[in-house]
Order: structure tokens, then C-alpha cells, then sequence
């Protein structure tokens, strides 16, 4: 079965994404109930050069071996003859279950994405982000709307499951020493204090500049990490002289956050406090009688 609309205003993406839907069909058949593009194709800021095709597969169940072997030869068959986009598409093959119970539930997912090959692992909770963003602005290729399958998720849970994936960038940024990593984690930092200041998701280049306007001091590092994730093909380069101020914008960008949740809590609970105290008066005091 073809895709219900032409997804993009690119004829040879549209293309790419006809073929990919007729591979995984020939492989699944009627196990595939649904395929939905999101990222940069649908939130916009789409580079022809460097952005990565995102795609999510709902399956009626899950992906036993047969189908894994056969998914996995069509994934390298399908980066062998379209060089181009090698290591730049991600698809999630994930069960309608599991879908049902993204919020509560963790669940075992084939997926192949950029730096990792064709794989099973763990989809744990702080994929909510994606999954939210796919209910809301996800673009149907095959199948229902993505939110006939996916659990019905919240503004607020959206904005609690990006402070906990914000807090966890302390320690997965250890692990992200490559030039292309690192601007990864400068433009996902900025996606997290946009989140935090607007209440959305945006795409890496529109959170981006948004930062560079809001935080001037980091505004040379946030345009690099955009240079950096355009020339991501170039390894000719000293990965390790650039990772102190990653580090240290990371490090800012968490504090950022934490500072902001701190804001609205005062703001919610500023009719129950004490007349001059705040809400850090009022936890220290309470740290103060605990010791």
C-alpha cells in the first residue's frame, strides 16, 4: 500500500520514505499498522546535508527473529544503495502495547539510528519526549492517526519528562566526547531551555537561535555546534580542545533548568508562602530542621 499523502515538500525524500514503507511492508505485512514521520521534517529546519529522517513503526506485535533478520539485511541494503543516508534514518519498531503503555511501562524495541546499528534495547520512559511529540505532530505515512495507538500524554508530563532527560545530560555528556556528539548535546540543551521557557518542542536550528538571542555569552558556541553538526563527516579535527566548553554549556544549560523549575513552583505556591519568603527560604529552613 502507498503512502496516504505526499509527507514533504522534498519529491526525493517523499520518494525515499515510499521506498522505505514498501520494505518494511514486504517484510511485515500486515503487522505493520502504522508508520509516522516526525523531527526535522515536520518541525521544520530540514538540512538536506545533515538532518536525519525520523520515523516511528507501529506493529499489532512485537518483532520476533525472523522479522529482525530480515528487517536488519533492509536497513544495510538500504544504506549500501542510498549512500547519502547512511547513518541518518531512525526508525523505532515498537508494539501497539507497548504504545498503550509508554507512560508506565518500559518495552523491548528493534531500532536503528544514527551511530548505532540495526538493534534491540530498552525503550525506557525518558523516550516520553518522543512519543509526545509524535502524538501531537507526527505525520501519518501509513495507518491511523498516531494518537489511535499512542497513550495519551499531558503538557505537563511532557515538560516533567524533559527536566528529568535534562537533569540525566550530567552524566551522559561523559560518553559524548566526539565533535559530533557535542553538538548534539549543545543543541539539545537549547531544545531544553526553549522547552522550558515556551512550553514546546522545537526543532535543534529554531531552539538554536533562540538561545543565541537569549544567552549571548554562549552565542559563539551554540553557532559552532551548528557548524559542527553540518560538517558532521569531518573527523579531521581535535574533539577533545572543544569538550571543556560543551561540558560547561551543559552544565549551564542543566542549572538553567533547574533554576526555571524553581520559578514556577514559587509562582504556583506563592499564595501559600510566608509574606517575604520564598520557595528556597522556605527548603533550606525545612533542610535546617531535618539536620
Amino acid at each position: 500500500m502507498k503512502m496516504q499523502t505526499d509527507p514533504t515538500p522534498y519529491t526525493d525524500i517523499n520518494q525515499l520514505l515510499e521506498l522505505l514503507l514498501a520494505g518494511i511492508q514486504k517484510i511485515l505485512g500486515e503487522k505493520l499498522v502504522g508508520l509516522y514521520l516526525y523531527g526535522s521534517l515536520v518541525t521544520g529546519d530540514f538540512d538536506n546535508e545533515s538532518s536525519d529522517i525520523d520515523l516511528i513503526a507501529a506493529l499489532s506485535s512485537g518483532i520476533d527473529d525472523r522479522d529482525f533478520t530480515h528487517l536488519q539485511k533492509m536497513h544495510n541494503d538500504f544504506a549500501n544503495k542510498h549512500k547519502q543516508w547512511d547513518d541518518r534514518i531512525e526508525v523505532c519498531y515498537i508494539s501497539v502495547a507497548a504504545l498503550r503503555t509508554v507512560k508506565t511501562h518500559t518495552s523491548i524495541v528493534a531500532n536503528i539510528s544514527p551511530g548505532e546499528p540495526f538493534h534491540l534495547k530498552e525503550a525506557r520512559k525518558d523516550w516520553l519526549i518522543d512519543w509526545y511529540v509524535v502524538g501531537e505532530k507526527g505525520r501519518t505515512l501509513f495507518g491511523p492517526s498516531p494518537k489511535t495507538f499512542i497513550e495519551p500524554i499531558s503538557k505537563e508530563e511532557f515538560m516533567h519528562a524533559v527536566q528529568e532527560n535534562t537533569k540525566a545530560w550530567g552524566e551522559w555528556i561523559y560518553d559524548m566526547h566526539k565533535r559530533k556528539e557535542q553538538a548534539f548535546a549543545i543543541l539539545t540543551m537549547c531544545r531544553a531551555l526553549y522547552a522550558y521557557k515556551n512550553g514546546e518542542q522545537a526543532s535543534k536550528k529554531q531552539a538554536a537561535l533562540w538561545a543565541q538571542k537569549e544567552l549571548p555569552e554562549w552565542a559563539t558556541l551554540i553557532q559552532n555546534a551548528l557548524l559542527w553538526r553540518e560538517a558532521w563527516r569531518d573527523e579531521n579535527v581535535d574533539h577533545d580542545a572543544t569538550f571543556p566548553e560543551t561540558l560547561r554549556f551543559v552544565r549551564f544549560a542543566i542549572s538553567q533548568c533547574e533554576n526555571e523549575t524553581i520559578r514556577k513552583a514559587q509562582e504556583l505556591l506563592r499564595p501559600y508562602l510566608p509574606e517575604g519568603r520564598s520557595l528556597s527560604d522556605e527548603l533550606i529552613a525545612e533542610r535546617r530542621l531535618e539536620d
